[in-house]
């Protein structure tokens, strides 16, 4: 028997090889998989309204406003802050809605895993 060697004992392989790299292919897929999602969300619109319709604003998943719509009895000039109030609510309930959205979406992968820094 060599040296440092014990009686029953073999050396080791390395046996856990095997199943390390069955985690980073089922990591590898899981992440393509999240990578797809993200681009189908990116794609998505969301339409928020305020002031029952008077302002729309839609907003894609990248969080990019993508068309806002007045309604032209909504145009006051002696009263802009209520115009720039409903665009700011409209605007902020679409952004909010593609968080949940997002979330929702993105929840399905990462549900029993706590990563830091993952939704």
């Amino acid at each position: 028997m060599g040296k440092g060697m014990r009686a029953g004992k073999k050396p080791s392989s390395g046996g856990m090889g095997g199943n390390m790299q069955k985690q980073l292919q089922q990591l590898q897929r899981m992440q393509q998989q999240m990578e797809a999602a993200q681009a189908e969300l990116d794609e998505k619109e969301i339409t928020a309204t305020a002031g029952g319709g008077a302002v729309s604003v839609t907003a894609n998943g990248k969080k990019e406003l993508t068309a806002v719509v007045i309604k032209p009895e909504v145009i006051d000039p002696e009263d802009p802050e209520m115009l720039q109030d409903l665009i700011l609510v409209a605007a902020n309930e679409a952004l909010r809605q593609i968080d949940e959205m997002t979330q929702q979406e993105m929840g399905k992968f990462t549900s029993g895993f706590s990563i830091p820094g993952m939704m």
